[in-house]
């Protein structure tokens, strides 16, 4: 067996989808399906209820979800162990989070709470959005802060999670400012003219945030003319490409707030090329640590906010 099969499963049980989870493993969809195969294969048994839509899991499956998490948390606390990583304090709480909400959110956030609530020992993963969500399915984090949008869903079963709304994210297009002009004209600004499209700056196709710029470009109401010149996963990547005037990238509002103060950065768009995304909290229900419920409690009173969706 091996240890990706467990991962593709346990992606399979969130999307109920192949075609959904085979993207977020970055495979084509036949290789997932095999893949799965190979681990119905190897345990004996079906998984997966092939006759319905959306996937439902079998009674086999239902009883191997819980081992297939436990098995992988397992893996996880000894690969540490043996690489001789130091064991968390009682009440250090782990989180998982895209590298933005790190960078940006974060940092800030927990300053807030811990005004209040006092100290907050924390271990931090940041990863992309798929793998933090990830992380709080397979048990390797406490917590798990993410994007959300409607039209891009954290699909995260809430009879199993529970979440608190953060705060609100918003994702537009940014340019460096034009030389020589006062007040901040950028130096590129959409929709672009088909005979000069303008440089865009664009993020790996698989990543949450290219699937929301994708979102703002279909739902405007002109058409944007734009070349692509430079992909990354990465906003801090794409931030300093648009720095340097290379082009023009959708940017969270959090990680440009200093270069827009500085007049570094320019908006290139108006409102009609901007996204408005949440900021979620999310937990699994039952597991949490004494601390860890405890802080959940705080920050549900003090900031937190349950969505209806």
């Amino acid at each position: 067996m091996e240890i990706k099969w467990l991962e593709d499963f346990l992606s399979l049980v969130e999307t109920r989808s192949f075609s959904r989870s085979a993207e977020q493993r970055h495979v084509t969809q036949p290789a997932f399906s095999r893949r799965i195969r190979a681990l119905e294969s190897w345990l004996g048994a079906d998984l997966i209820d092939r006759t319905s839509y959306p996937t439902k899991l079998t009674a086999a499956g239902e009883t191997f979800h819980s081992h297939a998490v436990a098995l992988l948390a397992a893996t996880n606390a000894a690969r540490a162990q043996l690489r001789g990583e130091l064991p968390l304090g009682q009440n250090t709480v782990r989180f998982a989070l895209p590298h933005t909400l790190a960078l940006t959110f974060f940092p800030k956030w927990l300053v807030s709470i811990e005004a209040a609530f006092g100290t907050v020992p924390s271990k931090l993963a940041a990863t992309n959005v798929h793998d933090a969500v990830m992380a709080l399915v397979d048990g390797a984090c406490d917590l798990l802060i993410c994007y959300h949008h409607p039209r891009q869903p954290v699909q995260l079963d809430p009879a199993r999670y529970e979440m608190l709304l953060l705060g609100q994210e918003t994702l537009r297009p940014y340019s460096a400012c034009a030389a020589g002009k006062p007040g901040g004209v950028p130096r590129y600004a959409l929709p672009g003219r088909a005979n000069a499209p303008l440089p865009y700056l664009c993020y790996s196709p698989n990543a949450y945030m290219a699937r929301m710029a994708d979102l703002i470009l279909e739902n405007a109401s002109k058409r944007a003319y734009l070349q692509k010149t430079y992909e990354t996963d990465m906003a801090e990547s794409l931030k300093v490409m648009a720095l340097e005037g290379h082009g023009i990238a959708f940017l969270p509002q959090s990680a440009v707030a200093r270069e827009l103060r500085q007049k570094q950065l320019c908006p290139a768009g108006g409102p009609e090329w901007a996204v408005e995304m949440e900021i979620r909290l999310y937990r699994e229900r039952g597991v949490a640590t004494p601390f860890v419920e405890r802080l959940w409690r705080h920050v549900e009173a003090v900031s937190g906010k349950k969505p209806k969706a």
